[in-house]
């Protein structure tokens, strides 16, 4: 009996030859050319040099994508069965970092152990997909869609918000909690508490900005709605980005021929503000070919999510994907001054380390879902059809 997908007998999916065959390698390509645009530009701003950051940049990606796909093997009832272990982990490792962290720049956001530095945010991130996956997966359509069980859920999600909030980290927290309202909407939650949380949230916007945020963090919001106030002070990152943005036109000025970033008037060019770069660089035909990547990516992970056999499946990839879309969004309206500058990069184009290691792991698990697609998953130890 032959198996839509090309799988002719359930015995032949184990075998690591058909699961290396099941990964989706256009998705693969489409990563492929996201990071090879960030090592374009990368190279670029370094003044035509592949130092200090564009050969790392293409060496971290070519470890991160081998890892990709040994996490794409991984059956997905292990990954069932580690989300709820890794959820706590990255939970225990950020009360560590409010009683042991590295203090950064104003922030403790860091742990080190044994001379490796590390954000446990980033563990988190992960984690809370993995473990809202499993909570749901369990859980009947009636209850996701209202009941006192959403309590559990929205406990899930604040302890780690608040826990990195406090670090302080808002542009992080923000993307924990985007990520784990996205699987409750996902899971089915009624449209008339998504309504009422909306409408609560524009509410809670005003006192919050007024009497819950840090000096600075209030400062950038208030930067963020009248930049020119102050463009050589607290408004000059979004300004300068904005003249980046505007002066690309069309087509650009040309490879390494942006004066913005080649002459260090925009800070943070290779991270926070790497997408003013390429528009500079390459203007409206070039940011457009780069968003359509990223749309690309995110539409083939939702189908992915959407042709697996298990519910665990579809909420693990969906909110994985999730993750990285509000990454795009961010950053995309932060450097276009439509959002507060919060310092969070465009995913697998900016240069660093950790978050492209984080986004890499979401990836394999998008591809373990689709390897394993057939894969159903039940408390515990799961059974394949």
């Amino acid at each position: 009996m032959t198996l839509s997908g090309g799988l002719s007998r359930p015995g032949e999916r184990d075998r690591p030859t058909i699961k290396f065959m099941e990964i989706d390698w256009t998705f693969c390509l489409f990563l492929c050319l996201i990071a090879g645009a960030g090592a374009l530009m990368l190279f670029s701003i370094a003044g035509a040099s592949w130092e200090p950051w564009a050969a790392k940049h293409l060496i971290r990606f070519g470890l991160y994508f081998i890892m990709m796909v040994i996490l794409a093997m991984c059956d997905l009832r292990w990954w069932f069965m580690a989300a709820y272990p890794i959820y706590v982990v990255g939970l225990l490792l950020l009360i560590a970092v409010e009683v042991a962290g590295d203090v950064s720049l104003g922030a403790q956001r860091w742990l080190s152990i044994g001379g490796f530095r590390f954000q446990p945010s980033e563990i988190m991130k992960i984690g809370l997909v993995l473990a809202l996956a499993r909570y749901y997966h369990g859980l009947s359509a009636d209850s996701a869609r209202m009941s006192w069980r959403l309590l559990i859920p929205a406990g899930m999600i604040a302890a780690p918000v608040l826990l990195v909030a406090h670090q302080p980290d808002l542009g992080t927290a923000m993307l924990i909690a985007a990520t784990g309202l996205s699987i409750v909407v996902l899971a089915g939650l009624s449209w008339r508490i998504i309504f009422a949380g909306v409408a609560a949230f524009l509410a809670a916007i005003p006192p919050f900005v007024m009497f819950v945020l840090h000096d600075y963090q209030r400062n950038r919001v208030m930067t963020f709605l009248n930049p020119e106030a102050d463009p050589s002070g607290k408004g000059y990152q979004i300004v300068q980005s904005k003249i980046a943005l505007g002066s690309g036109g069309l087509l650009g000025k040309g490879f390494g021929l942006g004066s913005q970033s080649q002459l260090n008037f925009l800070p943070e060019k290779q991270t926070d503000f790497i997408f003013a770069t390429l528009a500079e660089e390459f203007g409206f035909v070039g940011c457009f070919a780069v968003l359509f990547l990223y749309g690309a990516v995110i539409f083939m992970a939702l189908r992915i999510a959407s042709i697996s056999h298990s519910h665990f499946g579809r909420l693990a990839a969906g909110g994985t994907i999730s993750t990285f879309a509000v990454y795009v969004l961010i950053n995309g309206a932060m450097v276009m001054g439509m959002a507060p500058v919060v310092g969070v990069p465009m995913p697998m184009l900016s240069y660093g380390g950790t978050v492209m290691l984080t986004v890499m792991i979401g990836f394999g698990l998008i591809q373990a879902v689709r390897v394993h697609r057939y894969t159903e998953v039940t408390s515990g130890k799961g059974s394949l059809v």
